[in-house]
């Protein structure tokens, strides 16, 4: 497995097995969940060890190559897979691309190498629309965490930093599961990026008063027309974004567009355990024997986007015609 740019590495080949860098227990904890069967990979995403909807798609690729190595059955480790996180349509990309392998770990391989030269792609791209001095808003963790490495939005901001920009990060903290707190903020500091940290609630607040330049946030998934699941509260920022005149872009590699899904009214919202909402690491706050809402996306409609970056280019106001046109042309990785 090649190094993950930046050093982080959410997934590592091990001998015979598929190592998962543990997010439940970052930032205060480094630790590697060992899995040895598609099974075991899939618990995993389900449970959140590995998140980020290319991260996932390599860890599936990972868990059917584990089954087809030992001569399991690859039609139910496809099925244990497919059922672990609906939403993020690299997942269902990948498990498309390991059915037909000659040599599933060779493409499980291919699959990884391919996202990391993606995301570098994607930084390079975006980081041309990034002003110098750029106060840049983030929403949940697109960072190298969330993928093979580098990262989509966290790539761009990555990128531009590495160019020289004298960037700054707002990372908003992400409700109710903290990626932005815990992920986000944990990257930016582990390659001396300037983060602040914020609640979710603060946005508005900030941007009415002058102190944001642009919103980027990634994706789980992006329909035929251009709207974009990403997590929760990603709508919001797109709404106040708009509301205050600000560039919101979204950054992605081509295999998080669907386009056998039309649009945003389409694609499936997983919804999450209450826990998740009444309390955190076995602390409950809420009070028992209440109704509780946990959905773990919303979808920006494809008019409130900038432009969508992915490896091939950026799509400035996306739509139907102008994603179907980018994603039949070059790679551009």
């Amino acid at each position: 497995m090649t190094q993950a740019a930046s050093g982080v590495q959410p997934l590592r080949w091990h001998g015979d097995a598929l190592e998962l860098l543990d997010q439940r227990l970052l930032p205060g904890r480094i630790h590697y969940v060992r899995c040895t069967s598609a099974a075991e990979v899939a618990v995993a995403i389900r449970d959140m060890v590995v998140r980020g909807a290319p991260a996932i798609g390599c860890a599936a690729a990972y868990g059917f190559a584990l089954d087809a190595m030992r001569g399991a059955d690859c039609v139910q480790a496809e099925a244990l897979l497919g059922e672990s996180r609906p939403t993020a349509v690299n997942l269902f990309w990948a498990l498309a691309r390991m059915r037909t392998a000659a040599d599933p770990r060779a493409e499980a391989e291919a699959i990884f190498r391919e996202d990391l030269a993606m995301n570098q792609a994607i930084g390079a791209h975006g980081a041309a629309l990034i002003p110098h001095r750029a106060r840049i808003m983030t929403h949940c963790n697109a960072g190298a965490l969330a993928t093979a490495g580098h990262g989509t939005a966290l790539g761009i901001i990555r990128s531009a930093h590495a160019a020289g920009r004298a960037i700054s990060v707002v990372a908003n903290e992400t409700r109710p599961y903290l990626q932005g707190a815990r992920l986000t903020a944990w990257e930016c500091v582990q390659e001396g990026i300037p983060v602040t940290l914020v609640t979710d609630n603060m946005a508005g607040h900030l941007m009415q008063r002058g102190e944001v330049d642009l919103v980027i946030v990634g994706a789980d998934r992006i329909a035929a027309n251009g709207d974009t699941a990403n997590k929760i509260g990603t709508y919001t920022l797109a709404v106040l974004a708009q509301r205050h005149g600000l560039p919101f872009y979204v950054a992605a590699p081509s295999s998080t567009f669907d386009l056998a899904t039309a649009d945003g009214a389409a694609i499936p919202i997983e919804e999450r355990s209450a826990d998740e909402v009444t309390g955190y690491r076995g602390e409950r706050w809420a009070p028992e024997g209440i109704a509780v809402r946990n959905p773990a996306f919303d979808v920006t409609p494809a008019e409130l986007i900038t432009a969508l970056v992915c490896e091939r280019g950026i799509i400035h106001s996306p739509g139907r015609e102008a994603i179907t046109a980018m994603l039949a042309g070059p790679t551009g990785t």
